[in-house]
């Protein structure tokens, strides 16, 4: 640890509050880098040295000081970190009257050390934990050793299984998002501790990585216990936030490297959200999911809509389409749809001739049911 100005400042500050004379903070060369007195920064401070090469307090009278140069009378203790002196504290005044003071400033000192050290290592600590996050939803080649080794120094276990979680962030009520609006995201991720490992996305800046530690059951992984997690997050974000949250949670997949394609298929998810959807998890959505990528194939996605496109040029108030939607949306059960959509069942089955007559599918066969059920997906995009 290296005494800074900031640090300094911080000493001379908060001492001479407690104590009416003038405190000096000098660097491990003798430096004065902190004075209630300006006019002394920056002069080398002989009494210093002295009290650094030898590791004791230093009491410099009026008579001595006239000998020294850039000293004043008062009384010098060197400021131990870690078992090393890494620089004095110094208190002007007549030795005697100001030596009840000397043991005070000097544990004040060295405790605003301490505490900036503990912030520099949590900061390390942070920015790592990042960084680690950050190679570890890459689709590459991922040097296995180096991250483990990085991760037992960060006092991490890669053992755990985890899901790739991300959080997309909005601005509240049409305010400008900021890099605070993230960090108490962030903040709200990581405490209570949870075990997250949280990461600002460095491609798009309103977007949170989160891998979240997950426990594994015979069927899979315990879905319903992140659900809760997720309810109690978005409890804890309240309107004073400024923000707005979605959240895609992707699948589970084995060892370190699953870990990237846990998160491709949460980037996927979100891709698929829409207005109304806050929380998409990636199992509820597997289909629209896969099928997302067509968008970028011009011909196939052409292809995969043109029943639509044939159904809306017969039906430009959209009443059909709507009721193929709710079909679908409740599994082909006749009755449920009647019941969501308030029409009796001949209704439905006119509508349901009229689609096929449209659309030159019939929906009671598979393979016809399946492209206008994926048609009809993809004319939501």
């Amino acid at each position: 640890m290296q005494l800074t100005t900031m640090i300094a400042k911080q000493i001379v500050e908060r001492s001479m509050k407690i104590i009416k004379h003038s405190v000096n903070v000098m660097d491990e060369y003798g430096v004065i880098i902190g004075s209630g007195d300006p006019s002394r920064l920056n002069c080398r401070h002989e009494g210093a040295i002295l009290a650094i090469n030898e590791n004791r307090e230093v009491e410099i009278d009026y008579s001595t000081a006239q000998q020294l140069r850039g000293v004043k009378a008062g009384i010098n203790l060197p400021i131990v970190f870690q078992n090393k002196v890494i620089g004095v504290v110094g208190i002007s005044g007549k030795p005697s009257e100001i030596q009840q003071y000397g043991e005070l400033v000097k544990m004040t000192a060295e405790l605003i050390i301490e505490q900036a050290a503990l912030m520099t290592e949590i900061q390390w600590s942070k920015r790592h934990k990042e960084e680690l996050v950050l190679q570890l939803i890459q689709p590459s080649d991922l040097n296995t050793q180096q991250l483990y080794s990085i991760a037992e120094r960060l006092e991490l276990d890669l053992n755990q299984p985890r899901i790739a979680t991300i959080i997309k962030v909005d601005s509240f009520n049409g305010e400008n998002l900021s890099l605070s609006h993230l960090q108490k995201l962030v903040h709200l991720l990581e405490y209570p501790e949870r075990d997250n490992l949280v990461a600002i996305s460095s491609v798009t800046l309103n977007e949170v990585v989160v891998l979240k530690p997950i426990t594994l059951t015979d069927t899979g992984w315990n879905r319903s216990h992140e659900e809760k997690r997720i309810r109690q997050l978005f409890q804890r974000i309240s309107h004073d936030e400024k923000f707005t949250i979605k959240i895609a949670l992707g699948d589970y997949f084995p060892n370190l490297e699953g870990l990237a394609q846990s998160y491709m298929t949460a980037k996927a998810t979100m891709s698929t959200a829409n207005a109304k959807n806050r929380i998409l998890f990636f199992q509820d959505n597997k289909l629209p999911v896969l099928i997302n990528g067509i968008k970028s194939d011009t011909w196939r996605m052409e292809q995969l809509k043109q029943p639509i496109v044939n159904l809306q040029k017969s039906d430009p108030k959209g009443i059909l389409l709507k009721t193929l939607k709710a079909f679908f949306n409740h599994n082909c059960d006749s009755a449920q749809t009647c019941k969501s959509l308030h029409i009796h069942r001949n209704t439905l089955r006119y509508r349901l001739d009229k689609i096929n007559k449209e659309t030159s599918l019939d929906i009671n066969k598979i393979n016809d049911s399946t492209y206008l059920y994926l048609a009809s997906l993809m004319s939501n995009k």
